[in-house]
């Protein structure tokens, strides 16, 4: 049972981005910008490249804590999966949560915010750190007694589901918005403006936000980004990016205590001497400018022919090095 759903939903994936292309080309409503959505395919690339060592690691620790806390033994029946695979939709939903209310943690998670569209595309930016600030928000399926494999599995599960809620082609969707998040509900989470701000952090079921009160109904069209534009189109820097601005950032901060308090509390805080908490900025759509940095056609078409031989050579890489990682040694039933 080498199965990571993730990795065998790649096909998927571009299937439904050919399809919005498709949608593009019809309607002729700009959904894509070759700029951006590159940008966003190489953080999710970097990320399954980084992710897999980062992986190691936290499978290690999820299947250490199962073997020596764990207070039962969970067969993994398909009911028992099911339940799985609602408490780690639970689970994400915390992590995905504190990762918008830390600021150390938002580092991680902030890469997937940062694009000013929403397609597709948006859904493979991910950060190659977040998987460090979440990772142990986990352990409690451990040590109720789910096995190692069966939490890669649910938990991969949940992730796929979200790819199909990252675009504008889908409205709203009735009463299956009562229950599970849609297009609609992610929408307003990957919005800026102010009243869209840490809402809808549901992986799987929107019920979470509302049982806890982070859920906000779409309104007026989001406009997409993070309240400071980041301006480039470097997979590498936009993951470093929040980090450097913390790193000057706790220069300022006079005091052990503040400094702990820049880390650890939301982002934008600061101590009342220097302006408390930063307002989020307002929103004009009819002024916002997004960023769009342009390049030749030929010089693009260069990037985008090398750019489908290193997407297919990281998808190769990815499924062999994921094959032997949660292979064997973490699945007792296999």
């Amino acid at each position: 049972m080498d199965f990571n759903p993730i990795i065998l939903s790649i096909p998927i994936y571009f299937a439904l981005i050919g399809i919005e292309l498709l949608i593009q080309a019809v309607k002729r409503y700009r959904i894509y910008r070759l700029n951006d959505a590159i940008t966003n395919i190489s953080c999710g690339i970097t990320q399954q490249v980084t992710g897999i060592f980062f992986k190691i690691l936290s499978v290690a620790a999820y299947q250490w804590v199962f073997e020596n806390y764990a207070l039962f033994s969970i067969a993994p029946t398909w009911y028992n999966l099911i339940l799985l695979f609602i408490l780690a939709d639970f689970f994400y939903y915390w992590a995905h949560r504190k990762s918008h209310e830390i600021n150390l943690f938002w580092g991680g998670h902030v890469v997937h915010h940062q694009s000013e569209d929403y397609n597709f595309s948006v859904a493979l930016r991910q950060g190659s750190f977040q998987i460090i600030w979440t990772f142990f928000f986990y352990f409690p399926l451990a040590i109720i007694g789910f096995d190692t494999l069966s939490f890669v599995l649910m938990s991969g599960l949940v992730t796929v589901y979200q790819f199909w809620i990252h675009t504008e082609t889908i409205g709203k969707l009735g009463p299956i918005e009562w229950i599970f998040n849609t297009p609609s509900h992610h929408r307003v989470h990957h919005g800026r403006n102010p009243k869209y701000i840490d809402k809808n952090h549901a992986g799987v079921f929107i019920i979470w936000d509302k049982m806890f009160g982070t859920f906000q109904e779409e309104e007026e069209r989001p406009t997409y980004g993070i309240t400071k534009q980041t301006a480039s189109w470097n997979p590498v820097w936009v993951n470093l990016q929040h980090y450097v601005e913390m790193g000057k950032g706790i220069k300022q901060m006079k005091g052990f205590k503040n400094k702990l308090k820049y880390i650890f509390y939301p982002p934008g805080w600061q101590p009342k001497e220097m302006g408390g908490q930063l307002p989020i900025p307002e929103v004009d759509p009819e002024k916002d400018r997004k960023y769009d940095k342009q390049t030749s056609g030929a010089f693009s078409l260069y990037v985008l022919i090398q750019y489908i031989i290193i997407l297919a050579g990281t998808a190769f890489f990815s499924l062999v090095l994921t094959s032997l990682i949660y292979g064997n040694k973490f699945y007792p039933y296999h």
